[in-house]
């Protein structure tokens, strides 16, 4: 049998993604067998030249992980669409934006600056910002253009499959790879490697439905009690609006769950499904006593879109604000 030719990007990502590659195993030694790597940059020496002399697609199927941050991003994203047969976005990054998306509230300008001046470990007297043009006594030296928004790759070109997770488990990064391999993918469009439940439907913790919150502690306040919800503890848990496929790994080692699965089929907003369910689970409190305990949670935004905001609501909201989007800008003249 012909092996598949598989490829690996990372756009703007921690490369936690490629280490769950990685943590495939003995896995890699059988994947080896059946599939040639034509791309994987994190791994080998691989230069963008070799994706673009490939035929159109040439490469099977091409795993993507990260978000879309700058202009180059943007446009190897569009050049791996043209090569690949699949494409599927691969981790939460790719899938919904995640935790680097959490930067578009305040847009790229804040962003830079606390990145490049503020942060304590940065030594930045002059204050000098990056720019995508700096002239030097040996030349012109270019950095990518950074995008007015981080967006998940499903924004910016077309996407066949999607493994979310921050990252992926390696078991459901394995199980999806051999639906590839065999041939047996579902339909177009659909999640790999996850079930049709939630977290919270996996969760083996009781939960007694009659707790009454009195606020909502971050997890350094308080050891949980083991065997109790921690939502009912006064823990925001995100278990009730994210999709199961990590085997409530979070949950079951004493610590909420944070949503990186994105949320259940048929939910588009995973932040207002999980204000929901706590809102529910304040059942019998009082208007104003359930604004008191709400208003006890810490970073609103960070907590109940800390994975999805690249897909929310709130980011349509800003798009449609902003307009244009310079890497939609920069692609149009790509492709002209």
């Amino acid at each position: 049998m012909d092996k598949i030719k598989l490829a690996v990007y990372w756009a703007s990502s921690c490369g936690g993604c490629d280490i769950a590659i990685v943590e495939l195993g003995e896995h890699l030694l059988e994947l080896e067998q059946v599939a040639d790597l034509v791309f994987w940059p994190a791994a080998m020496d691989f230069k963008y030249r070799d994706v673009e002399e490939m035929l159109d697609g040439s490469i099977d199927v091409t795993l993507f992980n990260g978000g879309i941050r700058t202009e180059s991003d943007a446009r190897i994203a569009r050049l791996l669409r043209t090569k690949s047969k699949y494409l599927i976005a691969f981790g939460s990054c790719a899938m919904e934006g995640c935790i680097p998306a959490l930067a578009n509230v305040q847009g790229i300008d804040r962003a830079l600056q606390r990145a490049a001046i503020e942060t304590p470990s940065t030594v930045n007297p002059s204050g000098a910002l990056p720019t995508s043009v700096t002239l030097a006594p040996e030349g012109e030296l270019t950095l990518p253009m950074l995008c007015d928004l981080l967006r998940p790759l499903g924004q910016i070109v077309p996407v066949d499959y999607t493994i979310p997770g921050c990252p992926p488990n390696h078991d459901q990064v394995w199980s999806a790879l051999q639906a590839v391999l065999a041939g047996s993918l579902p339909a177009r469009g659909t999640l790999l490697g996850v079930d049709r439940l939630t977290v919270c439907d996996q969760c083996p913790r009781v939960r007694s439905g009659k707790v009454r919150i009195d606020r909502f502690r971050r997890t350094h306040e308080l050891i949980p009690d083991t065997e109790r919800c921690l939502l009912e503890q006064g823990l925001v848990c995100a278990g009730p609006a994210t999709h199961a496929g990590c085997g409530a790994l979070c949950v079951k080692a004493n610590m909420p769950c944070r949503g990186c699965y994105g949320p259940p089929e048929g939910v588009a907003d995973q932040g207002a499904a999980l204000l929901g369910a706590i809102v529910a689970a304040m059942d019998g409190q009082s208007d104003a006593e359930t604004q008191r305990v709400l208003g006890t949670i810490v970073d609103p935004v960070g907590t109940f879109y800390r994975f999805s905001l690249g897909t929310s609501f709130l980011q349509q909201l800003k798009a449609s604000a902003l307009g244009a989007d310079t890497c939609d800008a920069q692609g149009a003249e790509d492709d002209a």
